[in-house]
């Protein structure tokens, strides 16, 4: 059952782009399961960097086909200026199979997500403002818009009217904004209809007969483990769930099926938007690691948030994934620091604390408990097997693998393509 999940295993922005193109040429199918483009991939494919928020990595590998699962919500503006900023890049993107049961960003979505963060002032959320989230309520209270619902304009009216009904009392008399007319989102949303038509599929359907067809499915997710909105820093999340039990439900894949569980892990911890974040650098170490590692967010543009890494969030990771292996990345950033702290656990009301705490209190109250392991200063961007690497380089990679509970079975030496150990294959 050559089925494998891909995933964040911090708070997103680990390197999942790259850790998925690295697979890319041994995988038939690449799927996005969650999330929209409020996330975001750099891959870097020679001296090309390309930026997807929306499609899958896989698109990047002409054998490869990506799929955009039912568990995604799609902007269709976005995915199309996407699409047409590969295309004009000579990437083909014909094999694109996106799910009829998606759901579409509507305009209104968008709106209600900005002008509510803006409501919320000193309590925001920390949104990208582009409807993901109040896309996702309008799914769970079933008035949401599908993909589907483009092909019958009867159905979209009616859907479109019922979700505007309360909008509009709430953009009207609590925001103090103009209300929104019906006609003129049918009439956006129709104009996608005939483009999107030949991407439209029944993903179950193909993906489960490809499985039984023996071929190699990547599920993909976006954002990370603890932006999970049932397992993550709530309120401080996405809205949907980027773990590993969100693949079999954004793409209609039972969880008997799946095979290998495969964490994203960087070398040290970020984050971007609101929320706790017990081992965030507020001095030149975290400036140092922000600008020798790019740390600005590929969707958003904000400057993440770093700090050392976070053994507790690790471990926690491979839990409630039921992780098989980690992929390190960004090991290269920390070449140069003398002493390299990792957080091994939490002092919370003068206790110490080894697991992550399940009170949102606790979590941010909680202060890290430091080891300090040696650092390295050699150039380790050509090393090309494991034993290539500094003693000390491979000192870290071993605790941060024995703290984490999984193995680490591939080790990112640099943006590129081919600057990655690969230790066990994944496949």
């Amino acid at each position: 059952m050559p089925a494998l999940v891909l995933l964040g295993a911090q708070w997103g922005d680990e390197g999942k782009g790259k850790a998925t193109d690295l697979l890319g040429g041994s995988v038939d199918y690449v799927v996005r399961y969650q999330g929209g483009n409020n996330a975001g991939h750099t891959v870097v494919v020679g001296d090309q960097k390309y930026a997807l928020h929306l499609l899958p990595s896989g698109i990047l590998t002409p054998e490869c086909t990506p799929v955009i699962g039912n568990g995604v919500v799609v902007d269709p503006s976005v995915l199309f200026s996407e699409l047409n900023g590969l295309n004009e890049r000579g990437v083909d993107t014909s094999k694109l199979l996106i799910s009829g049961n998606a759901h579409v960003i509507t305009p209104y979505n968008v709106t209600v997500d900005k002008v509510t963060e803006r409501f919320l002032g000193k309590r925001k959320i920390g949104t990208t403002g582009r409807g993901i989230g109040p896309t996702y309520a309008d799914k769970i209270n079933r008035v949401g818009i599908r993909i589907q619902d483009l092909y019958d304009e009867s159905i979209l009216t009616q859907k479109v009217e019922a979700a505007l009904d309360g909008k509009n009392q709430l953009l009207t008399k609590v925001f103090n904004r103009r209300a929104i007319e019906v006609e003129q989102v049918v009439e956006e949303l129709l104009s996608y209809a005939d483009r999107l038509k030949p991407y439209v599929a029944d993903t179950v359907l193909i993906l489960n007969k490809a499985l039984e067809d023996d071929k190699v499915v990547l599920f993909e997710g976006g954002q990370g483990t603890l932006l999970d909105i049932d397992h993550g820093t709530y309120p401080f999340v996405t809205s949907s769930n980027p773990t590993a039990g969100g693949a079999c439900t954004g793409a209609g894949v039972g969880p008997t099926k799946i095979s290998r569980v495969i964490g994203i892990l960087k070398a040290y911890t970020t984050r971007v938007g609101s929320g706790p974040f017990p081992t965030e650098l507020f001095d030149e170490d975290g400036e140092a690691l922000r600008r020798i590692g790019g740390e600005r967010g590929v969707t958003t543009g904000r400057d993440r948030r770093c700090g050392w890494f976070d053994a507790v969030i690790a471990r926690y990771a491979t839990r409630v994934n039921g992780l098989t292996d980690f992929f390190l990345t960004k090991l290269d950033v920390l070449t140069g620091w003398e002493e390299i702290p990792v957080c091994v656990a939490y002092e919370i009301d003068g206790k110490r604390v080894e697991e992550l705490p399940y009170s949102q209190t606790d979590f941010h109250h909680a202060k890290p408990i430091y080891e300090t392991l040696p650092g390295w200063s050699e150039d380790i961007t050509k090393a090309k097997t494991f034993e290539d690497l500094p003693k000390n380089a491979q000192d870290y990679v071993k605790a941060l693998e024995e703290m984490s509970g999984a193995p680490i079975s591939a080790i990112g030496v640099g943006p590129g393509r081919d600057e990655t150990i690969e230790i066990n294959s994944f496949i």
